[in-house]
Parts: C-alpha cells; structure tokens; sequence
C-alpha cells in the first residue's frame, strides 16, 4: 500500500509544487513507483511544471465523476518509468469534490504504488482540509520569511488536529544569511513551528523549475544534491539536513559572503 503525503504549505509561492515535483521524481528514479496528485482546483499547475499539460485527456473531476476510472487518468512522465501524474481540473469545482473522493481515488491507486502525493492548494480553505483528510502524512513547505512562517505556523497546528504526521521542508534557504544571522536556521524554524524538520532545500536556480530536476547537467548542483536528501529521508526515516552554510564557513567562505552581498 502506498505512503499519502499531502504537501501543503499556507503561503503561496513558496516552492510547493516544485517540491512536490522533485522529490516524486527522485523517488521514481530509486525504482519506487509514485503518484502526484494535483489537488489545487482551479489553479492547477502541477500539469505544466511536469511539461505533460498537452498530453492530458482526463483530470481528477473526470474520475471523481465516473466518466474514467483513476489509472485512465494518469499521466506517465516522459524522463522517468514509475512517475504519473493524476492532473487537477482546469476549472474551480471544488464543491462537487471532497475528501472522500479523494480518499476513494487513493484507495484505487495504493495497492499498485508506493507513494502517493497530494499538491495541496494554498491557504486553509476547503481545499486545503480537503487535502489534508485524504492524507495520512503532510510535509510543511516554508520559506523563511515571516508572511511564510506565520501561515506555515497555521497550517500545522490545523495538521496536527488531523493526527497525522507533520514534517517541515524548508525552502529556499540562504547560508550566508543563516552564518550572518539575516535569516532564521532550520533548527530553530523547527522549534518555531513544533515539527521535526525533514528536509533543507537551498536557494538554488536548479530548483526553480522541474526540468533541472537530477537531469545530466545539473547533477551536482546544490538543489539536485538536497532534493536527492529530502528523498533519502523519506525512504529511510533517518534525516539527514542539507547544510546551507557549509560553503560559506572559513576564509574562502567569507569572501563568497561578501561577493553575495555586493550581487
């Protein structure tokens, strides 16, 4: 049966669907077969951050309304055998889907995969509960900017009351900030927020878009190196945090500070 992990975050904008897109993608590539559910109605993207939108037929309201069963509906991703995308609809219809048709769209599809992720939509409205009571583990996106940490401190507490299991995933972190005391450490977001940190992602133009996910080019970049972590610590359950800073520190790392700065 396969793993639900909603990824929800509060904000907007802060990296959630490019997350969710990266790690399902790295956990493919491990030979784990993986599902991405786009749960934002209305404004769905995770169609175009996977390049598949000119190859969708059906989206998750077409299954919710019996015109395809779920695995009609799913999307294989060109780059990698094992990773499908179940696409949102195009159009806000949320009041004609619940938690219970999602829930009944994942009972479908646990038994033949071993993760499934729901892209949450942003904010605590219906979608986001509607999201939430499909899953049975959440990760946290944050940035760490305070209109960030504020609504991630809300989605928390909103998850934990849901009993299931919350993990944060910080995004776009800066090391030269964190050594300059500038910006918060994971560390102490973790305490801020009350949930164990699983995952730190840098702030990384690899990143930005899904096609520089652990392609030949950007093997080696910061952002494949903590995305490929943040996956590692999913399968396993031993957490391992990329660290951000460590370019940064010693003499070398002082003068990068400084050429930042002057950037």
């Amino acid at each position: 049966m396969a793993r639900v992990i909603v990824v929800t975050s509060g904000k907007g904008g802060v990296g959630k669907t490019t997350v969710t897109a990266g790690v399902g993608r790295a956990l493919a590539k491990r030979g784990k077969r993986v599902v991405l559910m786009d749960a934002d109605l209305g404004l769905n993207n995770l169609d175009v951050v996977m390049d598949i939108e000119n190859r969708v037929v059906y989206d998750i309201l077409d299954v919710v309304e019996n015109r395809c069963r779920p695995r009609q509906a799913l999307v294989e991703d060109v780059a990698v055998s094992g990773l499908f995308v179940l696409p949102g609809a195009s159009y806000d219809d949320g009041a004609r889907i619940g938690g219970q048709n999602l829930r009944a769209i994942i009972n479908s599809l646990s038994p033949s995969f071993d993760y499934i992720f729901i892209d949450c939509p942003a904010g605590i409205e219906a979608g986001f509960h509607r999201a939430v009571a499909a899953a049975d583990e959440a990760l946290v996106v944050t940035t760490p900017h305070i209109s960030a940490l504020r609504d991630a401190d809300k989605v928390a507490a909103i998850v934990k009351s849901y009993k299931i299991k919350a993990s944060l995933v910080l995004n776009r972190a800066r090391g030269d900030m964190v050594i300059g005391q500038e910006q918060l450490d994971y560390a102490d977001i973790s305490d801020l927020l009350q949930i164990p940190a699983l995952g730190v992602l840098p702030e990384d133009d690899a990143i930005n878009t899904y096609n520089c996910f652990l392609t030949d080019e950007k093997e080696k970049s910061e952002g494949d190196v903590a995305v490929n972590m943040l996956a590692d610590n999913l399968l396993s359950g031993n957490v391992k945090i990329f660290d951000v800073t460590k370019k940064y520190r010693g003499f070398f790392g002082s003068i990068k500070r400084s050429l930042k700065k002057i950037v």
